[in-house]
Parts: C-alpha cells; structure tokens; sequence
C-alpha cells in the first residue's frame, strides 16, 4: 500500500510547488491547440531594478547640482579639490563629485529659480 501512495504523493508536492510559484510570481494562461486554457506560472527571470537606478542616478545629479549652484563654482571645486587631496576614501567622493558638464547644466537651470 505505501508504494501505491508515493505516485499521490508526488502529484500533491508538484502541485503545491506549483501553486507556490503561481502565487509568488503570477500566472500565464496559454490556449492549448485543443482549444483547453492552461494556466502556468509565470517564469522567473532575474530583473534588475532599472527605476531605482535611474532615480538614484537622478538624485545624485540633482544633489550635485544643488550644491554646484548653491556654493557657486570656485567654491564648489575648491572644496573638491580637497576631498581629492584625502583618503581613498575621499578621493573617490571627489571623483563621484566632480563637476561635469551634465552638473553644471542643471545647476544653471536651478541658478535661474534661485534668488
């Protein structure tokens, strides 16, 4: 009798793993060639968080900027200039915070709402 189950058994673990990815990941329904709707979890495929990228990159752009418009030039490269002289640590914040032309353009957007 406990070899007739194992087949049951199978069936029941295949079906809540199943179940399991479909609740996790969503749900495709395919029409089979004999007209029968099949629904199948949806694949797994690793994503990369694209949107937050973009708004960390958007942030730090804006930050940057900021600051280029709030400190004015000579100051704002003064101050790098100093990080540039530190640790690794700082000459990596001074190469992250340099001035560079996509900066410079948004900081004199922001110059003309300053005042």
């Amino acid at each position: 009798m406990a070899h007739a189950e194992t087949p049951f058994e199978d069936r029941v673990r295949r079906l809540m793993r199943k179940h399991s990815r479909m609740a996790h990941y969503g749900v495709v329904h395919r029409v089979g060639a004999d007209g029968l709707i099949i629904t199948r979890p949806r694949r797994r495929a690793p994503s990369f968080p694209l949107r937050g990228v973009a708004v960390l990159l958007g942030a730090a752009f804006l930050f940057k900027s900021f600051l280029y418009a709030w400190l004015g030039a000579s100051v704002y490269l003064e101050r790098v200039s100093l990080l540039q002289s530190g640790s690794i640590v700082e000459q990596g914040g001074a190469w992250l915070m340099q001035a560079d032309p996509v900066t410079i353009w948004i900081a004199a957007f922001i110059n003309t709402y300053m005042v």
